[in-house]
């Protein structure tokens, strides 16, 4: 499946302290895997879970499952061996905290070449800072920058919330201008975006509705804390049967002799347009990569 259009419905943290939580991930039905080195790893273990983390990774096994290390930033002690490590041990992309300006992208970049980390393996950026929000067009606009890894922005709303003082709200209120701002900035360089964790492990309506939230406003999936979480997630971010029947029905119709000339049609009772055509292959191709990793 293409790169841009692989499943990030759902993208769970694990702890690279707890061995038995890296043997689990294997099994799980998340799209991806974010190995983590940084917040869910207390200092005294940062080595010993780099090694477990790197040697986990290396070992393979995850299957079509995304595999994502996040390191610690460059400017701790951890950061720059945390990239070296990486380099040897094969994910799928490297995730750097805490990144806030277009030249701390640029350094993450060239901190990559020089571990002699594959030309494959990709970028990703956790949005958690203030100053983030205010240069979002500047990080994102990094992407077209050449030979540019940069392919996702994760969201970071935990600090956000700390950082702002702004309140986690039901409905997300306080931030939902930063939230669609990030999605803006994200696709106008051609970039997935993933939305922020849910706090509230036995709360699963919560989760659905926030969901929901994301995906309404563009997020590609939700990154989780607890395996629970995954089921909802992969639910939401899905297209539905509704949604693929739709799709179909437009892409067969604009492809009929008779229709691949023109820019407006009549399908369903419904007037459609070209971009209606575009975004139904798009979900067409989403759901085929979907059914393809489940496969």
């Amino acid at each position: 499946m293409s790169a841009s259009l692989r499943p990030r419905r759902s993208v769970l943290y694990m702890p690279a302290s707890n061995a038995r939580a890296l043997e689990k991930a294997k099994v799980l039905d998340a799209d991806g895997i974010i190995i983590d080195l940084e917040d869910a790893v207390a200092p005294d273990v940062k080595e010993l879970a780099r090694e477990q983390a790197c040697a986990a990774i290396a070992a393979g096994g995850f299957g079509s499952r995304e595999v994502i290390l996040r390191v610690n930033g460059l400017d701790t002690v951890w950061g720059q061996a945390d990239v070296v490590a990486a380099a040897k041990a094969g994910a799928d992309a490297i995730l750097f905290p805490k990144i806030s300006s277009a030249a701390e992208v640029a350094r993450c970049e060239a901190a990559l070449a020089a571990a002699g980390v594959a030309a494959t393996t990709r970028l990703w950026i956790m949005i958690e800072t203030p100053l983030a929000i205010l240069n979002l067009a500047d990080i994102a606009a990094t992407a077209a920058m050449p030979a540019s890894r940069l392919s996702c922005f994760v969201m970071g709303t935990n600090d956000l919330a700390k950082e702002t003082r702004a309140r986690l709200t039901a409905g997300r209120l306080p931030m939902l201008g930063w939230l669609s701002t990030a999605v803006a900035a994200a696709r106008a360089y051609g970039l997935d975006i993933l939305d922020g964790v849910y706090n509230g492990l036995q709360d699963e309506a919560g989760l659905i509705r926030e969901c929901e939230e994301g995906r309404d406003i563009g997020m590609d999936g939700k990154t989780l804390i607890h395996p629970n979480q995954i089921a909802p997630a992969n639910q939401v971010f899905a297209p539905s049967e509704h949604e693929v029947e739709q799709a179909r029905a437009i892409v067969a119709a604009f492809d009929l002799p008779e229709n691949r000339s023109k820019g407006v049609i009549t399908v369903g009772g419904r007037m459609v347009e070209l971009m209606h055509a575009e975004m139904g292959r798009r979900t067409l191709a989403i759901a085929g990569a979907i059914a393809a990793r489940q496969a």
